[in-house]
């Protein structure tokens, strides 16, 4: 069952014995887990009939203890388990989750790792409740999130500004939702985000980010390119060396990939690249300025700055100086 699936049932009031949320991503788990306690139990029953544990606090017997026990009042006990991972004994709960009492909903969130699905615990899982893996997303699945999680509240959102928001807030679901919900509380009920209301409202210019700087890199804009590292060494805190080596590196590996593929349509090129088709464009003019060869040699480049930037034969030039270094080289 997906995430989706999994919320709509809770939305519902279809609800599972067990619910074991386990994976790398803690944004997924802990939203479960959240509408779960919010949902399940009517305000008045919450004090008697609900209970949060955390991992280290408890062993198997104990949960199987209580989840065995009726409640007070009302039709459902709910039992959150935070931090089951550290629970050493787990799979002896196994013998509950074969049998489990249809008035408790045992949650257990367990970060960050995950169970051996072939084993039995994992099956009694599957076959009486929910067990759902959280994984963690990738750098170019980020925008598609923002636009869907924007359009959830009513909201739509410019692909520039989308694409400003995922360079700068990076892969962490949590801090890219608070910023969000930031953001929508400043402005009207069904806006159109664009990149003057998010650098107004979160703090990232509209001029110089990381989608302006990788645009001027592509068009060879070496003026722009250089104001735009001029900004990011003056910012460093906002705008570090290693994260900008990693969306280059990302950004000149899509380009590599454009020099082979046969099907150069605008379509096709956003399909294999993973973008939205408004910034095929900009791909298009970089493969004119970049050579299949000078795109190697700028990748080999890139591991070098990322090691620099992590301090690795650097011990005197200051991150300004390597940001201007690294945009020397790589657009010469």
């Amino acid at each position: 069952m997906n995430f989706e699936q999994i919320i709509s049932d809770i939305r519902n009031k279809v609800y599972y014995p067990v619910y074991f949320l386990m994976g790398e991503e803690p944004y997924f788990i802990d939203s479960i887990s959240d509408l779960l306690e919010d949902s399940v139990l009517e305000e008045q029953y919450q004090e008697f009939n609900r209970m949060i544990v955390y991992g280290r606090d408890v062993d198997a017997r104990m949960i199987a203890s209580q989840a065995k026990s009726y409640p007070m009042s009302g039709n459902y006990q709910l039992l959150i388990v935070k931090e089951a991972q550290d629970i050493r004994d787990i799979e002896q709960l196994e013998a509950y989750v074969s049998n489990p009492l249809d008035s408790t909903i045992l949650v257990l969130n367990y970060k960050y790792k995950k169970l051996d699905k072939r084993k039995a615990f994992a099956k009694s899982i599957e076959k009486k409740g929910v067990l759902f893996e959280s994984k963690k997303l990738y750098d170019n699945n980020i925008p598609d999130w923002i636009i869907r999680y924007l359009e959830q509240k009513g909201y739509q959102i410019t692909p520039k500004a989308c694409q400003m928001l995922a360079d700068y807030l990076g892969t962490d679901l949590h801090k890219i939702r608070n910023e969000l919900e930031k953001l929508i509380i400043s402005i009207p009920a069904k806006t159109r985000i664009d990149d003057e209301m998010v650098e107004q409202n979160i703090g990232i210019s509209k001029e110089f980010n990381f989608f302006e700087l990788q645009k001027a890199i592509g068009n060879l804009d070496i003026l722009k390119a250089n104001q735009i590292v001029n900004y990011f060494g003056s910012n460093s805190k906002d705008n570090p060396l290693l994260l900008s080596v990693v969306l280059l590196f990302g950004f000149f590996v899509k380009l590599l990939k454009c020099h082979h593929v046969a099907d150069k349509s605008r379509n096709n090129l956003a399909s294999v690249l993973g973008v939205n088709p408004f910034f095929v464009n900009d791909y298009q003019i970089a493969m004119k300025n970049f050579t299949d060869a000078k795109i190697r040699r700028n990748i080999a480049i890139l591991r070098e700055y990322d090691l620099r930037a992590k301090g690795f034969g650097n011990q005197s030039t200051d991150e300004s100086d390597l940001y201007k270094e690294l945009i020397y080289k790589l657009m010469h």
